[in-house]
């Protein structure tokens, strides 16, 4: 199965696509039209991943599952970030896509698909780079690219 969608976020466009494979997930997010740094994420069989629960004070924003931090191992398959800042968010949309794919559509937290996720991730660097956290920019984008992947998984087969 393979999906994909394109969508302008804060004025770049932004691509991706989804690919699946017998043994893995392949995740592409693009805003230079290549496939840039691959991460790989897993996760044993034994942790229970729990969708997504809406904060009744922002009915508005797309809910998150959360990524258990601890459990999910994040293996840097090709290529490197730039910096420190970018290394740590790369990993972060790692292991939120990979939560995001694992957690959808199923019921039941212990069974789940635990498929590895291959993420590749080309962002545009942001205008204002800090070490502090992350910018409105990049927090805007990875809201609109996490909607993105969330509207690819419930896509019709």
């Amino acid at each position: 199965m393979s999906r994909q969608l394109s969508r302008e976020l804060q004025g770049n466009n932004t691509e991706i696509v989804i690919q699946t494979f017998a043994d893995r997930i392949l995740v592409l997010v693009t805003q230079l039209g290549k496939v840039g740094n691959l991460i790989q994420a897993t996760i044993p069989e034994t942790i229970p991943l729990f969708p997504a629960v809406q904060d009744p004070a922002q009915p508005n924003v797309q809910a998150l599952p959360e990524p258990p931090a601890a459990a999910i191992q994040l293996t840097p398959l090709l290529g490197n970030a730039p910096s420190q800042h970018l290394q740590t968010l790369h990993s972060l949309y790692a292991a939120q896509i990979a939560t995001i794919l694992w957690t959808t559509g199923s019921t039941n937290p212990l069974q789940v698909s635990r498929k590895p996720v291959i993420v590749g991730i080309a962002l545009r660097k942001s205008e204002a780079q800090n070490d502090e956290g992350l910018t409105e920019n990049e927090r805007s984008v990875f809201v609109g690219v996490m909607s993105m992947v969330f509207q690819l998984v419930a896509a019709p087969k």
